[in-house]
């Protein structure tokens, strides 16, 4: 259900099957500013969380902290996402064909194989792994949430890969708004990243969007300001399974991961600037098939 001023409101409206009775899964909520960084050095702290398919690694490099190769990838499978949000940072991306100095503010597609982040000023960086970087789930904050993973929620399978081949691909997220276009849409072979348009103060609670996945997952990173994730789960004819709602408070940073098939909706609280970023992985076929909502569909193909 969307207000019709949202741009989802538009979009075609598959037939909803019925939600099989069953177990179903809780959200996940990782609140980084709640707890110890997992890696951290007197300028550098990094956290870990994850969804099904996906890893998210969130780290600030402070001021005075040594410039130079920070983080690197020595045998990656896939695929990565780089987000750089903080306008005055400055960075090179390397791998071993490669070295493209990239603008705070953007999001990096970084190929698979061998990589590494060189940073040269102090700043945030996120980046979003899948699951294939198994050495890195043992660092995730909410890792055992997974343990059983949720049936509902269907296995990745990555999306073609792009006709000019893997390379570094950076983009600036200073896009301004389109009338009818949904925030700033991203994807590669293995994710679609939302940076969505910031709301300056509060969200209209007039305006809200409540709807569901019926099988993938919901990340939703808080980069700025307050949120509440309002959440319900569907009525099955089996009421031992049924759920309460949740109405959780997350301030920046955190890690809200929504299951399907919840009912969620987020609502800005804070004052001032709150900054959303939507993750999923794989890529979403519908945002996909809407003209003009992801920004570099040229470069990757849909599914055959």
């Amino acid at each position: 259900m969307y207000d019709n001023s949202d741009p989802r409101s538009g979009m075609a409206q598959a037939t909803v099957p019925a939600i099989k009775p069953g177990s179903f899964s809780s959200a996940s909520y990782v609140k980084f500013y709640e707890q110890p960084a997992v890696e951290q050095t007197p300028s550098f702290k990094q956290w870990f969380a994850r969804g099904q398919n996906f890893i998210l690694a969130y780290a600030e490099l402070g001021a005075g902290a040594e410039t130079g190769a920070l983080l690197k990838r020595t045998k990656q499978a896939d695929e990565y996402i780089v987000l750089l949000p903080d306008a005055e940072s400055r960075a090179e991306i390397v791998t071993r064909d490669e070295r493209v100095p990239v603008n705070g503010f953007s999001l990096i597609i970084v190929p698979p194989g061998e990589s590494e982040i060189v940073m040269r000023t102090p700043g945030r960086i996120v980046r979003l792994f899948t699951t294939r970087a198994k050495e890195l789930l043992e660092k995730c904050a909410n890792n055992t949430h997974y343990d059983p993973p949720n049936p509902r929620v269907a296995p990745l399978v990555p999306w073609p890969a792009p006709p000019s081949g893997f390379k570094i691909r950076a983009y600036s997220l200073d896009v301004p708004p389109t009338p009818g276009r949904f925030g700033r849409i991203f994807r590669c072979t293995t994710f679609m990243v939302n940076f969505l348009d910031p709301n300056d103060g509060p969200r209209d609670p007039q305006k809200m969007s409540p709807h569901h996945h019926d099988d993938f997952e919901q990340g939703s990173l808080a980069l700025a300001g307050t949120f509440t994730h309002h959440l319900r789960w569907p009525w099955t004819t089996d009421m031992t399974q049924w759920r309460g709602d949740e109405h959780e408070v997350c301030a920046t940073p955190s890690l809200a991961v929504i299951p399907a098939p919840a009912i969620h909706t987020t609502e800005a609280r804070g004052a001032g600037i709150n900054q959303l970023v939507d993750i999923f992985c794989g890529p979403r076929m519908d945002f996909s098939k809407q003209p003009g909502w992801v920004l570099n569909a040229e470069e990757y193909p849909l599914p055959g």
